[in-house]
């Protein structure tokens, strides 16, 4: 690849969210694989699309489609979209075969090798890592800027999800779908979405968009993780964002949001409206907030499990 790119501290991601209808686990070893390896790519990095014009630093939005990884660069306040690019797994199959055998015999060296066995395991590890991070910046060549070690730890990232991909084809899939629509997708509806995907796994096709674009709320990661959702990764989205044009079902949880969703001209099989308040506006002290998100949790996820059990045969 030749000479490391110069970087800026502009020149960097800060959020990592995944696309939890198409990178999908309920086994908690797994999503704290995901966690430790979207932290060590938070903790150190050089990251930059190439040709556009806006200035760092990132968010990274990542889905599994088929046999590609769409890695969605972003602004990391507003989630407005800066750059989008498809990665084929394929000329990644063999390294992720290999990153896996050797994690493993890594593993079993701790516990039980000689030094110099561990040495030898590490040697081929830290080879292997290396041959997949200059393929991966050969493959991102004029679409991503980034450094051999960014690229080591983005290779991780993408073999610590590429296994738990569910690869639905939204277009061709017979599963019903939903979408649930609010002000900004930063509360009640991706809330629901997650709420629907956690009581019919595999069984639905459970989006969320807003109305406006809308930042993370904190306060839905704690209550979620209450009931072991991560919402973590979660990145806000608008309407105007839909590819699917068709919908079972389209629910709404703001009042801004049906007429929203008229304009958009969707294929609906139904439209329901909703009437769900907003925690965000709650006053008063943490604990009263967070009571507040509770309430919500609970009372939506007793409605979306009612309702869409008509829908998931």
């Amino acid at each position: 690849m030749g000479t490391e790119p110069t970087a800026t501290d502009q020149d960097r991601l800060v959020t990592v969210t995944l696309d939890p209808n198409t990178i999908t686990s309920i086994n908690p070893d797994e999503v704290h694989e995901w966690r430790i390896a979207i932290y060590d790519l938070l903790e150190d990095n050089s990251f930059k699309p190439a040709r556009v014009s806006a200035e760092g630093p990132y968010a990274l939005h990542m889905s599994i489609i088929g046999n590609y990884i769409l890695l969605d660069v972003r602004n990391p306040e507003t989630f407005q979209p800066i750059a989008a690019h498809y990665l084929s797994l394929t000329p990644f199959r063999r390294l992720i075969r290999d990153y896996f055998r050797i994690r493993d015999a890594y593993y079993e060296a701790i516990r039980s090798a000689q030094p110099f066995q561990i040495e030898t395991v590490d040697m081929a590890r830290r080879g292997m890592h290396n041959e997949a991070a200059e393929l991966l910046r050969t493959r991102l060549d004029n679409k991503i800027i980034l450094d051999l070690n960014t690229a080591r730890r983005l290779f991780t990232l993408i073999c610590a999800v590429q296994p738990y991909a569910s690869r639905i084809d939204e277009a061709t899939s017979e599963l019903p779908t939903v979408l649930f629509v609010c002000s900004m997708n930063s509360v009640r509806s991706p809330i629901a979405a997650a709420l629907a995907r956690q009581a019919f796994p595999g069984r639905v096709i459970a989006r969320s968009v807003g109305v406006n674009g809308g930042k993370a709320d904190q306060f839905v990661h704690e209550v979620m993780e209450e009931v072991g959702i991560d919402m973590s990764v979660h990145t806000p989205h608008i309407l105007d964002e839909l590819v699917a044009n068709h919908f079972d079902l389209v629910i709404t949880l703001s009042d801004d949001a049906p007429e929203a969703v008229r304009r958009k001209g969707l294929e609906m099989g139904a439209l329901e409206e909703w009437q769900v308040a907003d925690p965000s506006l709650v006053e008063g002290n943490r604990a009263l907030v967070l009571d507040a998100y509770r309430d919500l949790r609970d009372s939506l996820r007793k409605r979306v499990k009612t309702r869409l059990e008509t829908l998931v045969i």
